[in-house]
């Protein structure tokens, strides 16, 4: 009797990178920008109604010019504390030559700005591209960007794994646009039951980007 074959790996040609919590550590304070943004009573109100996370960005789209105005900047001023202490994220220089050495692609997509991103590829010394920022409209979660990277690549989003540490944005983005999906957990967010009944779901999860090796390995035809 013969043993039957092992699923056949799908094919790998790309890997669509979120930037801050996940190429690079966050330290952005997301709950001071958000309360500063919003007042306190209101930030409370909605983080309960947004158990995933506040999208603030999308949260003041139909505020009066002159409140966006006045909230972009708050915003933008969080951000730069955040850039004056960059660092990047462990394993990230290990994994980005693992993946030019089978020749993947490296894409980058961020709902921060482009000054955020310049500054990221100068101290890292790596380029992403196309490297999306929060100017490319639609933002994340919307599939646009993902696609976008797609189509520049000549690729097919089955052949394409988007990494990020956001359920709300990463993994929907990666989801809705057909490619696979890398939740990066590593402070052990995503462990409460309460995502594990949450939709989308990752394909993969895992607690560093070291641990995306075995993931790659074992889930992909890498062959350049």
């Amino acid at each position: 009797m013969s043993t039957p074959a092992a699923p056949a790996k799908s094919r790998l040609r790309g890997v669509v990178f979120d930037m801050d919590g996940t190429l690079t550590v966050c330290l952005i304070d997301f709950p001071g920008m958000h309360r500063a943004v919003l007042g306190e009573d209101e930030y409370e109100r909605v983080k309960a109604e947004n158990p995933s996370g506040i999208d603030i960005l999308q949260h003041i789209e139909n505020w009066s010019p002159e409140e966006q105005i006045k909230a972009n900047k708050i915003i933008a001023d969080f951000e730069l504390q955040g850039l004056q202490r960059l660092q990047v994220m462990p394993g990230a220089a290990e994994l980005c030559g693992f993946l030019d050495s089978k020749k993947i692609r490296r894409g980058l997509i961020t709902r921060n700005i482009k000054e955020a991103v310049d500054l990221f590829h100068q101290q890292f010394g790596v380029t992403f591209s196309p490297a999306l920022s929060r100017e490319f409209h639609p933002r994340k979660p919307d599939p646009a960007p993902l696609l976008q990277i797609c189509s520049t690549w000549e690729v097919q989003p089955t052949e394409v794994l988007m990494v990020g540490d956001s359920l709300r944005d990463d993994v929907v983005c990666g989801k809705q646009a057909g490619a696979y999906t890398c939740l990066l957990d590593d402070k052990g967010v995503y462990d409460s039951p309460h995502f594990a009944n949450l939709d989308p779901q990752p394909d993969f999860k895992v607690s560093s980007l070291t641990e995306l090796y075995s993931v790659l390995e074992s889930n992909f035809d890498l062959t350049p």
